[in-house]
């Protein structure tokens, strides 16, 4: 066991964790203007390819950045013109958007870049990676220096960006709105606030948040792109919205308790235990949170009719 719980288990497992974590907190702002937004996986998917080709093509990883938050917000614009606009079914537009950034994301990779599967650079022109935290002298702090040390700016950047999201949320005037645009559209309508402007709002925060989750997952992990290298984080990362009550830090929660397992099931191939089956332990875990917050739910539907 003190072989299998390390300090590159918990590394790996705030790897895992933040671009789920930042696709939860942008998928977060949606759930709560009433938009079940499961178009999250196509979003962190083109903006993941844009990051690497920016960062490929300009030699610098914050511009990749900058342009995978540029493709997050244009997406998140389409999916809120279709959805709040034309009033179309979210879930029909979201699984669009998820086949059409497979297929662009293979198309363009194989047409720009001639290679099929993943694209890192050339050995005297490769992908610029997101630079990686330097604490120095804060490194020897007990237990989280060694963690933190060495791991992408990310990291640190995800735990504010939380913060400040929880802030917004629900201490602000823009957060209210916001939530009851999902709850009370006709009472924000007759206080005078759009409901449509903060759901248009709702969106393209998330395609920021998930233009951050891609740049992190091509840039920060890793520095490559590969084909559908998403992996359903989109997903999982809606099965944190929805465990958490679209409460930013515990949707946050949800997404490390992905990424714990996620990193165990790594660990655990040094145990010469199949990668195939190491590799559903996270998924099979959203799936039973998922099971669970349904189940709690219908327990509390049932105490309160008893309660009438």
């Amino acid at each position: 066991m003190g072989n299998l719980f390390t300090v590159g288990l918990f590394q790996q497992m705030l790897r895992s964790a933040t671009p789920v974590a930042l696709a939860a907190t942008g998928g977060s702002m949606t759930e709560h203007a009433g938009i079940m937004n499961i178009g999250m996986d196509g979003m962190i998917l083109m903006s993941a390819f844009t990051a690497v080709a920016v960062s490929w093509a300009t030699g610098s990883a914050w511009l990749g950045v900058l342009a995978a938050v540029l493709v997050g917000i244009l997406v998140g614009l389409f999916f809120a013109l279709f959805v709040v606009k034309f009033k179309s079914d979210e879930f029909i537009i979201g699984t669009a958007l998820n086949i059409f950034a497979g297929g662009i994301t293979v198309f363009l990779l194989r047409t720009i870049f001639e290679v099929k599967g993943t694209f890192q650079g050339t050995s005297d022109h490769p992908v610029v990676g997101l630079p990686k935290l330097d604490l120095g002298a804060l490194e020897n702090i007990p237990i989280l220096g060694p963690i933190l040390d060495g791991s992408s700016v990310f990291i640190l950047l995800t735990w504010i960006l939380v913060l400040v999201m929880w802030v917004f949320v629900y201490k602000t005037p823009y957060g209210f709105w916001m939530r009851a645009s999902g709850e009370r559209p006709d009472t924000l309508r007759t206080a005078g606030i759009s409901p449509e402007k903060m759901k248009w709002m709702s969106s393209v925060l998330c395609g920021v948040f998930c233009g951050l989750a891609g740049a992190q997952l091509s840039l920060g992990n890793v520095t490559m792109f590969s084909e559908g290298m998403s992996n359903s984080r989109g997903y999982v990362a809606f099965a944190c919205v929805i465990f958490g009550a679209a409460n930013p830090g515990k949707a946050y929660l949800a997404a490390l308790m992905f990424g714990f397992f996620d990193a165990l099931g790594f660990r655990l191939q040094e145990y010469n235990i199949n990668s195939n089956l190491t590799a559903m332990i996270p998924y099979v875990i959203t799936v039973a949170m998922m099971v669970y917050v349904v189940v709690r739910s219908q327990r509390r539907k049932t105490a309160r009719q008893q309660a009438k």
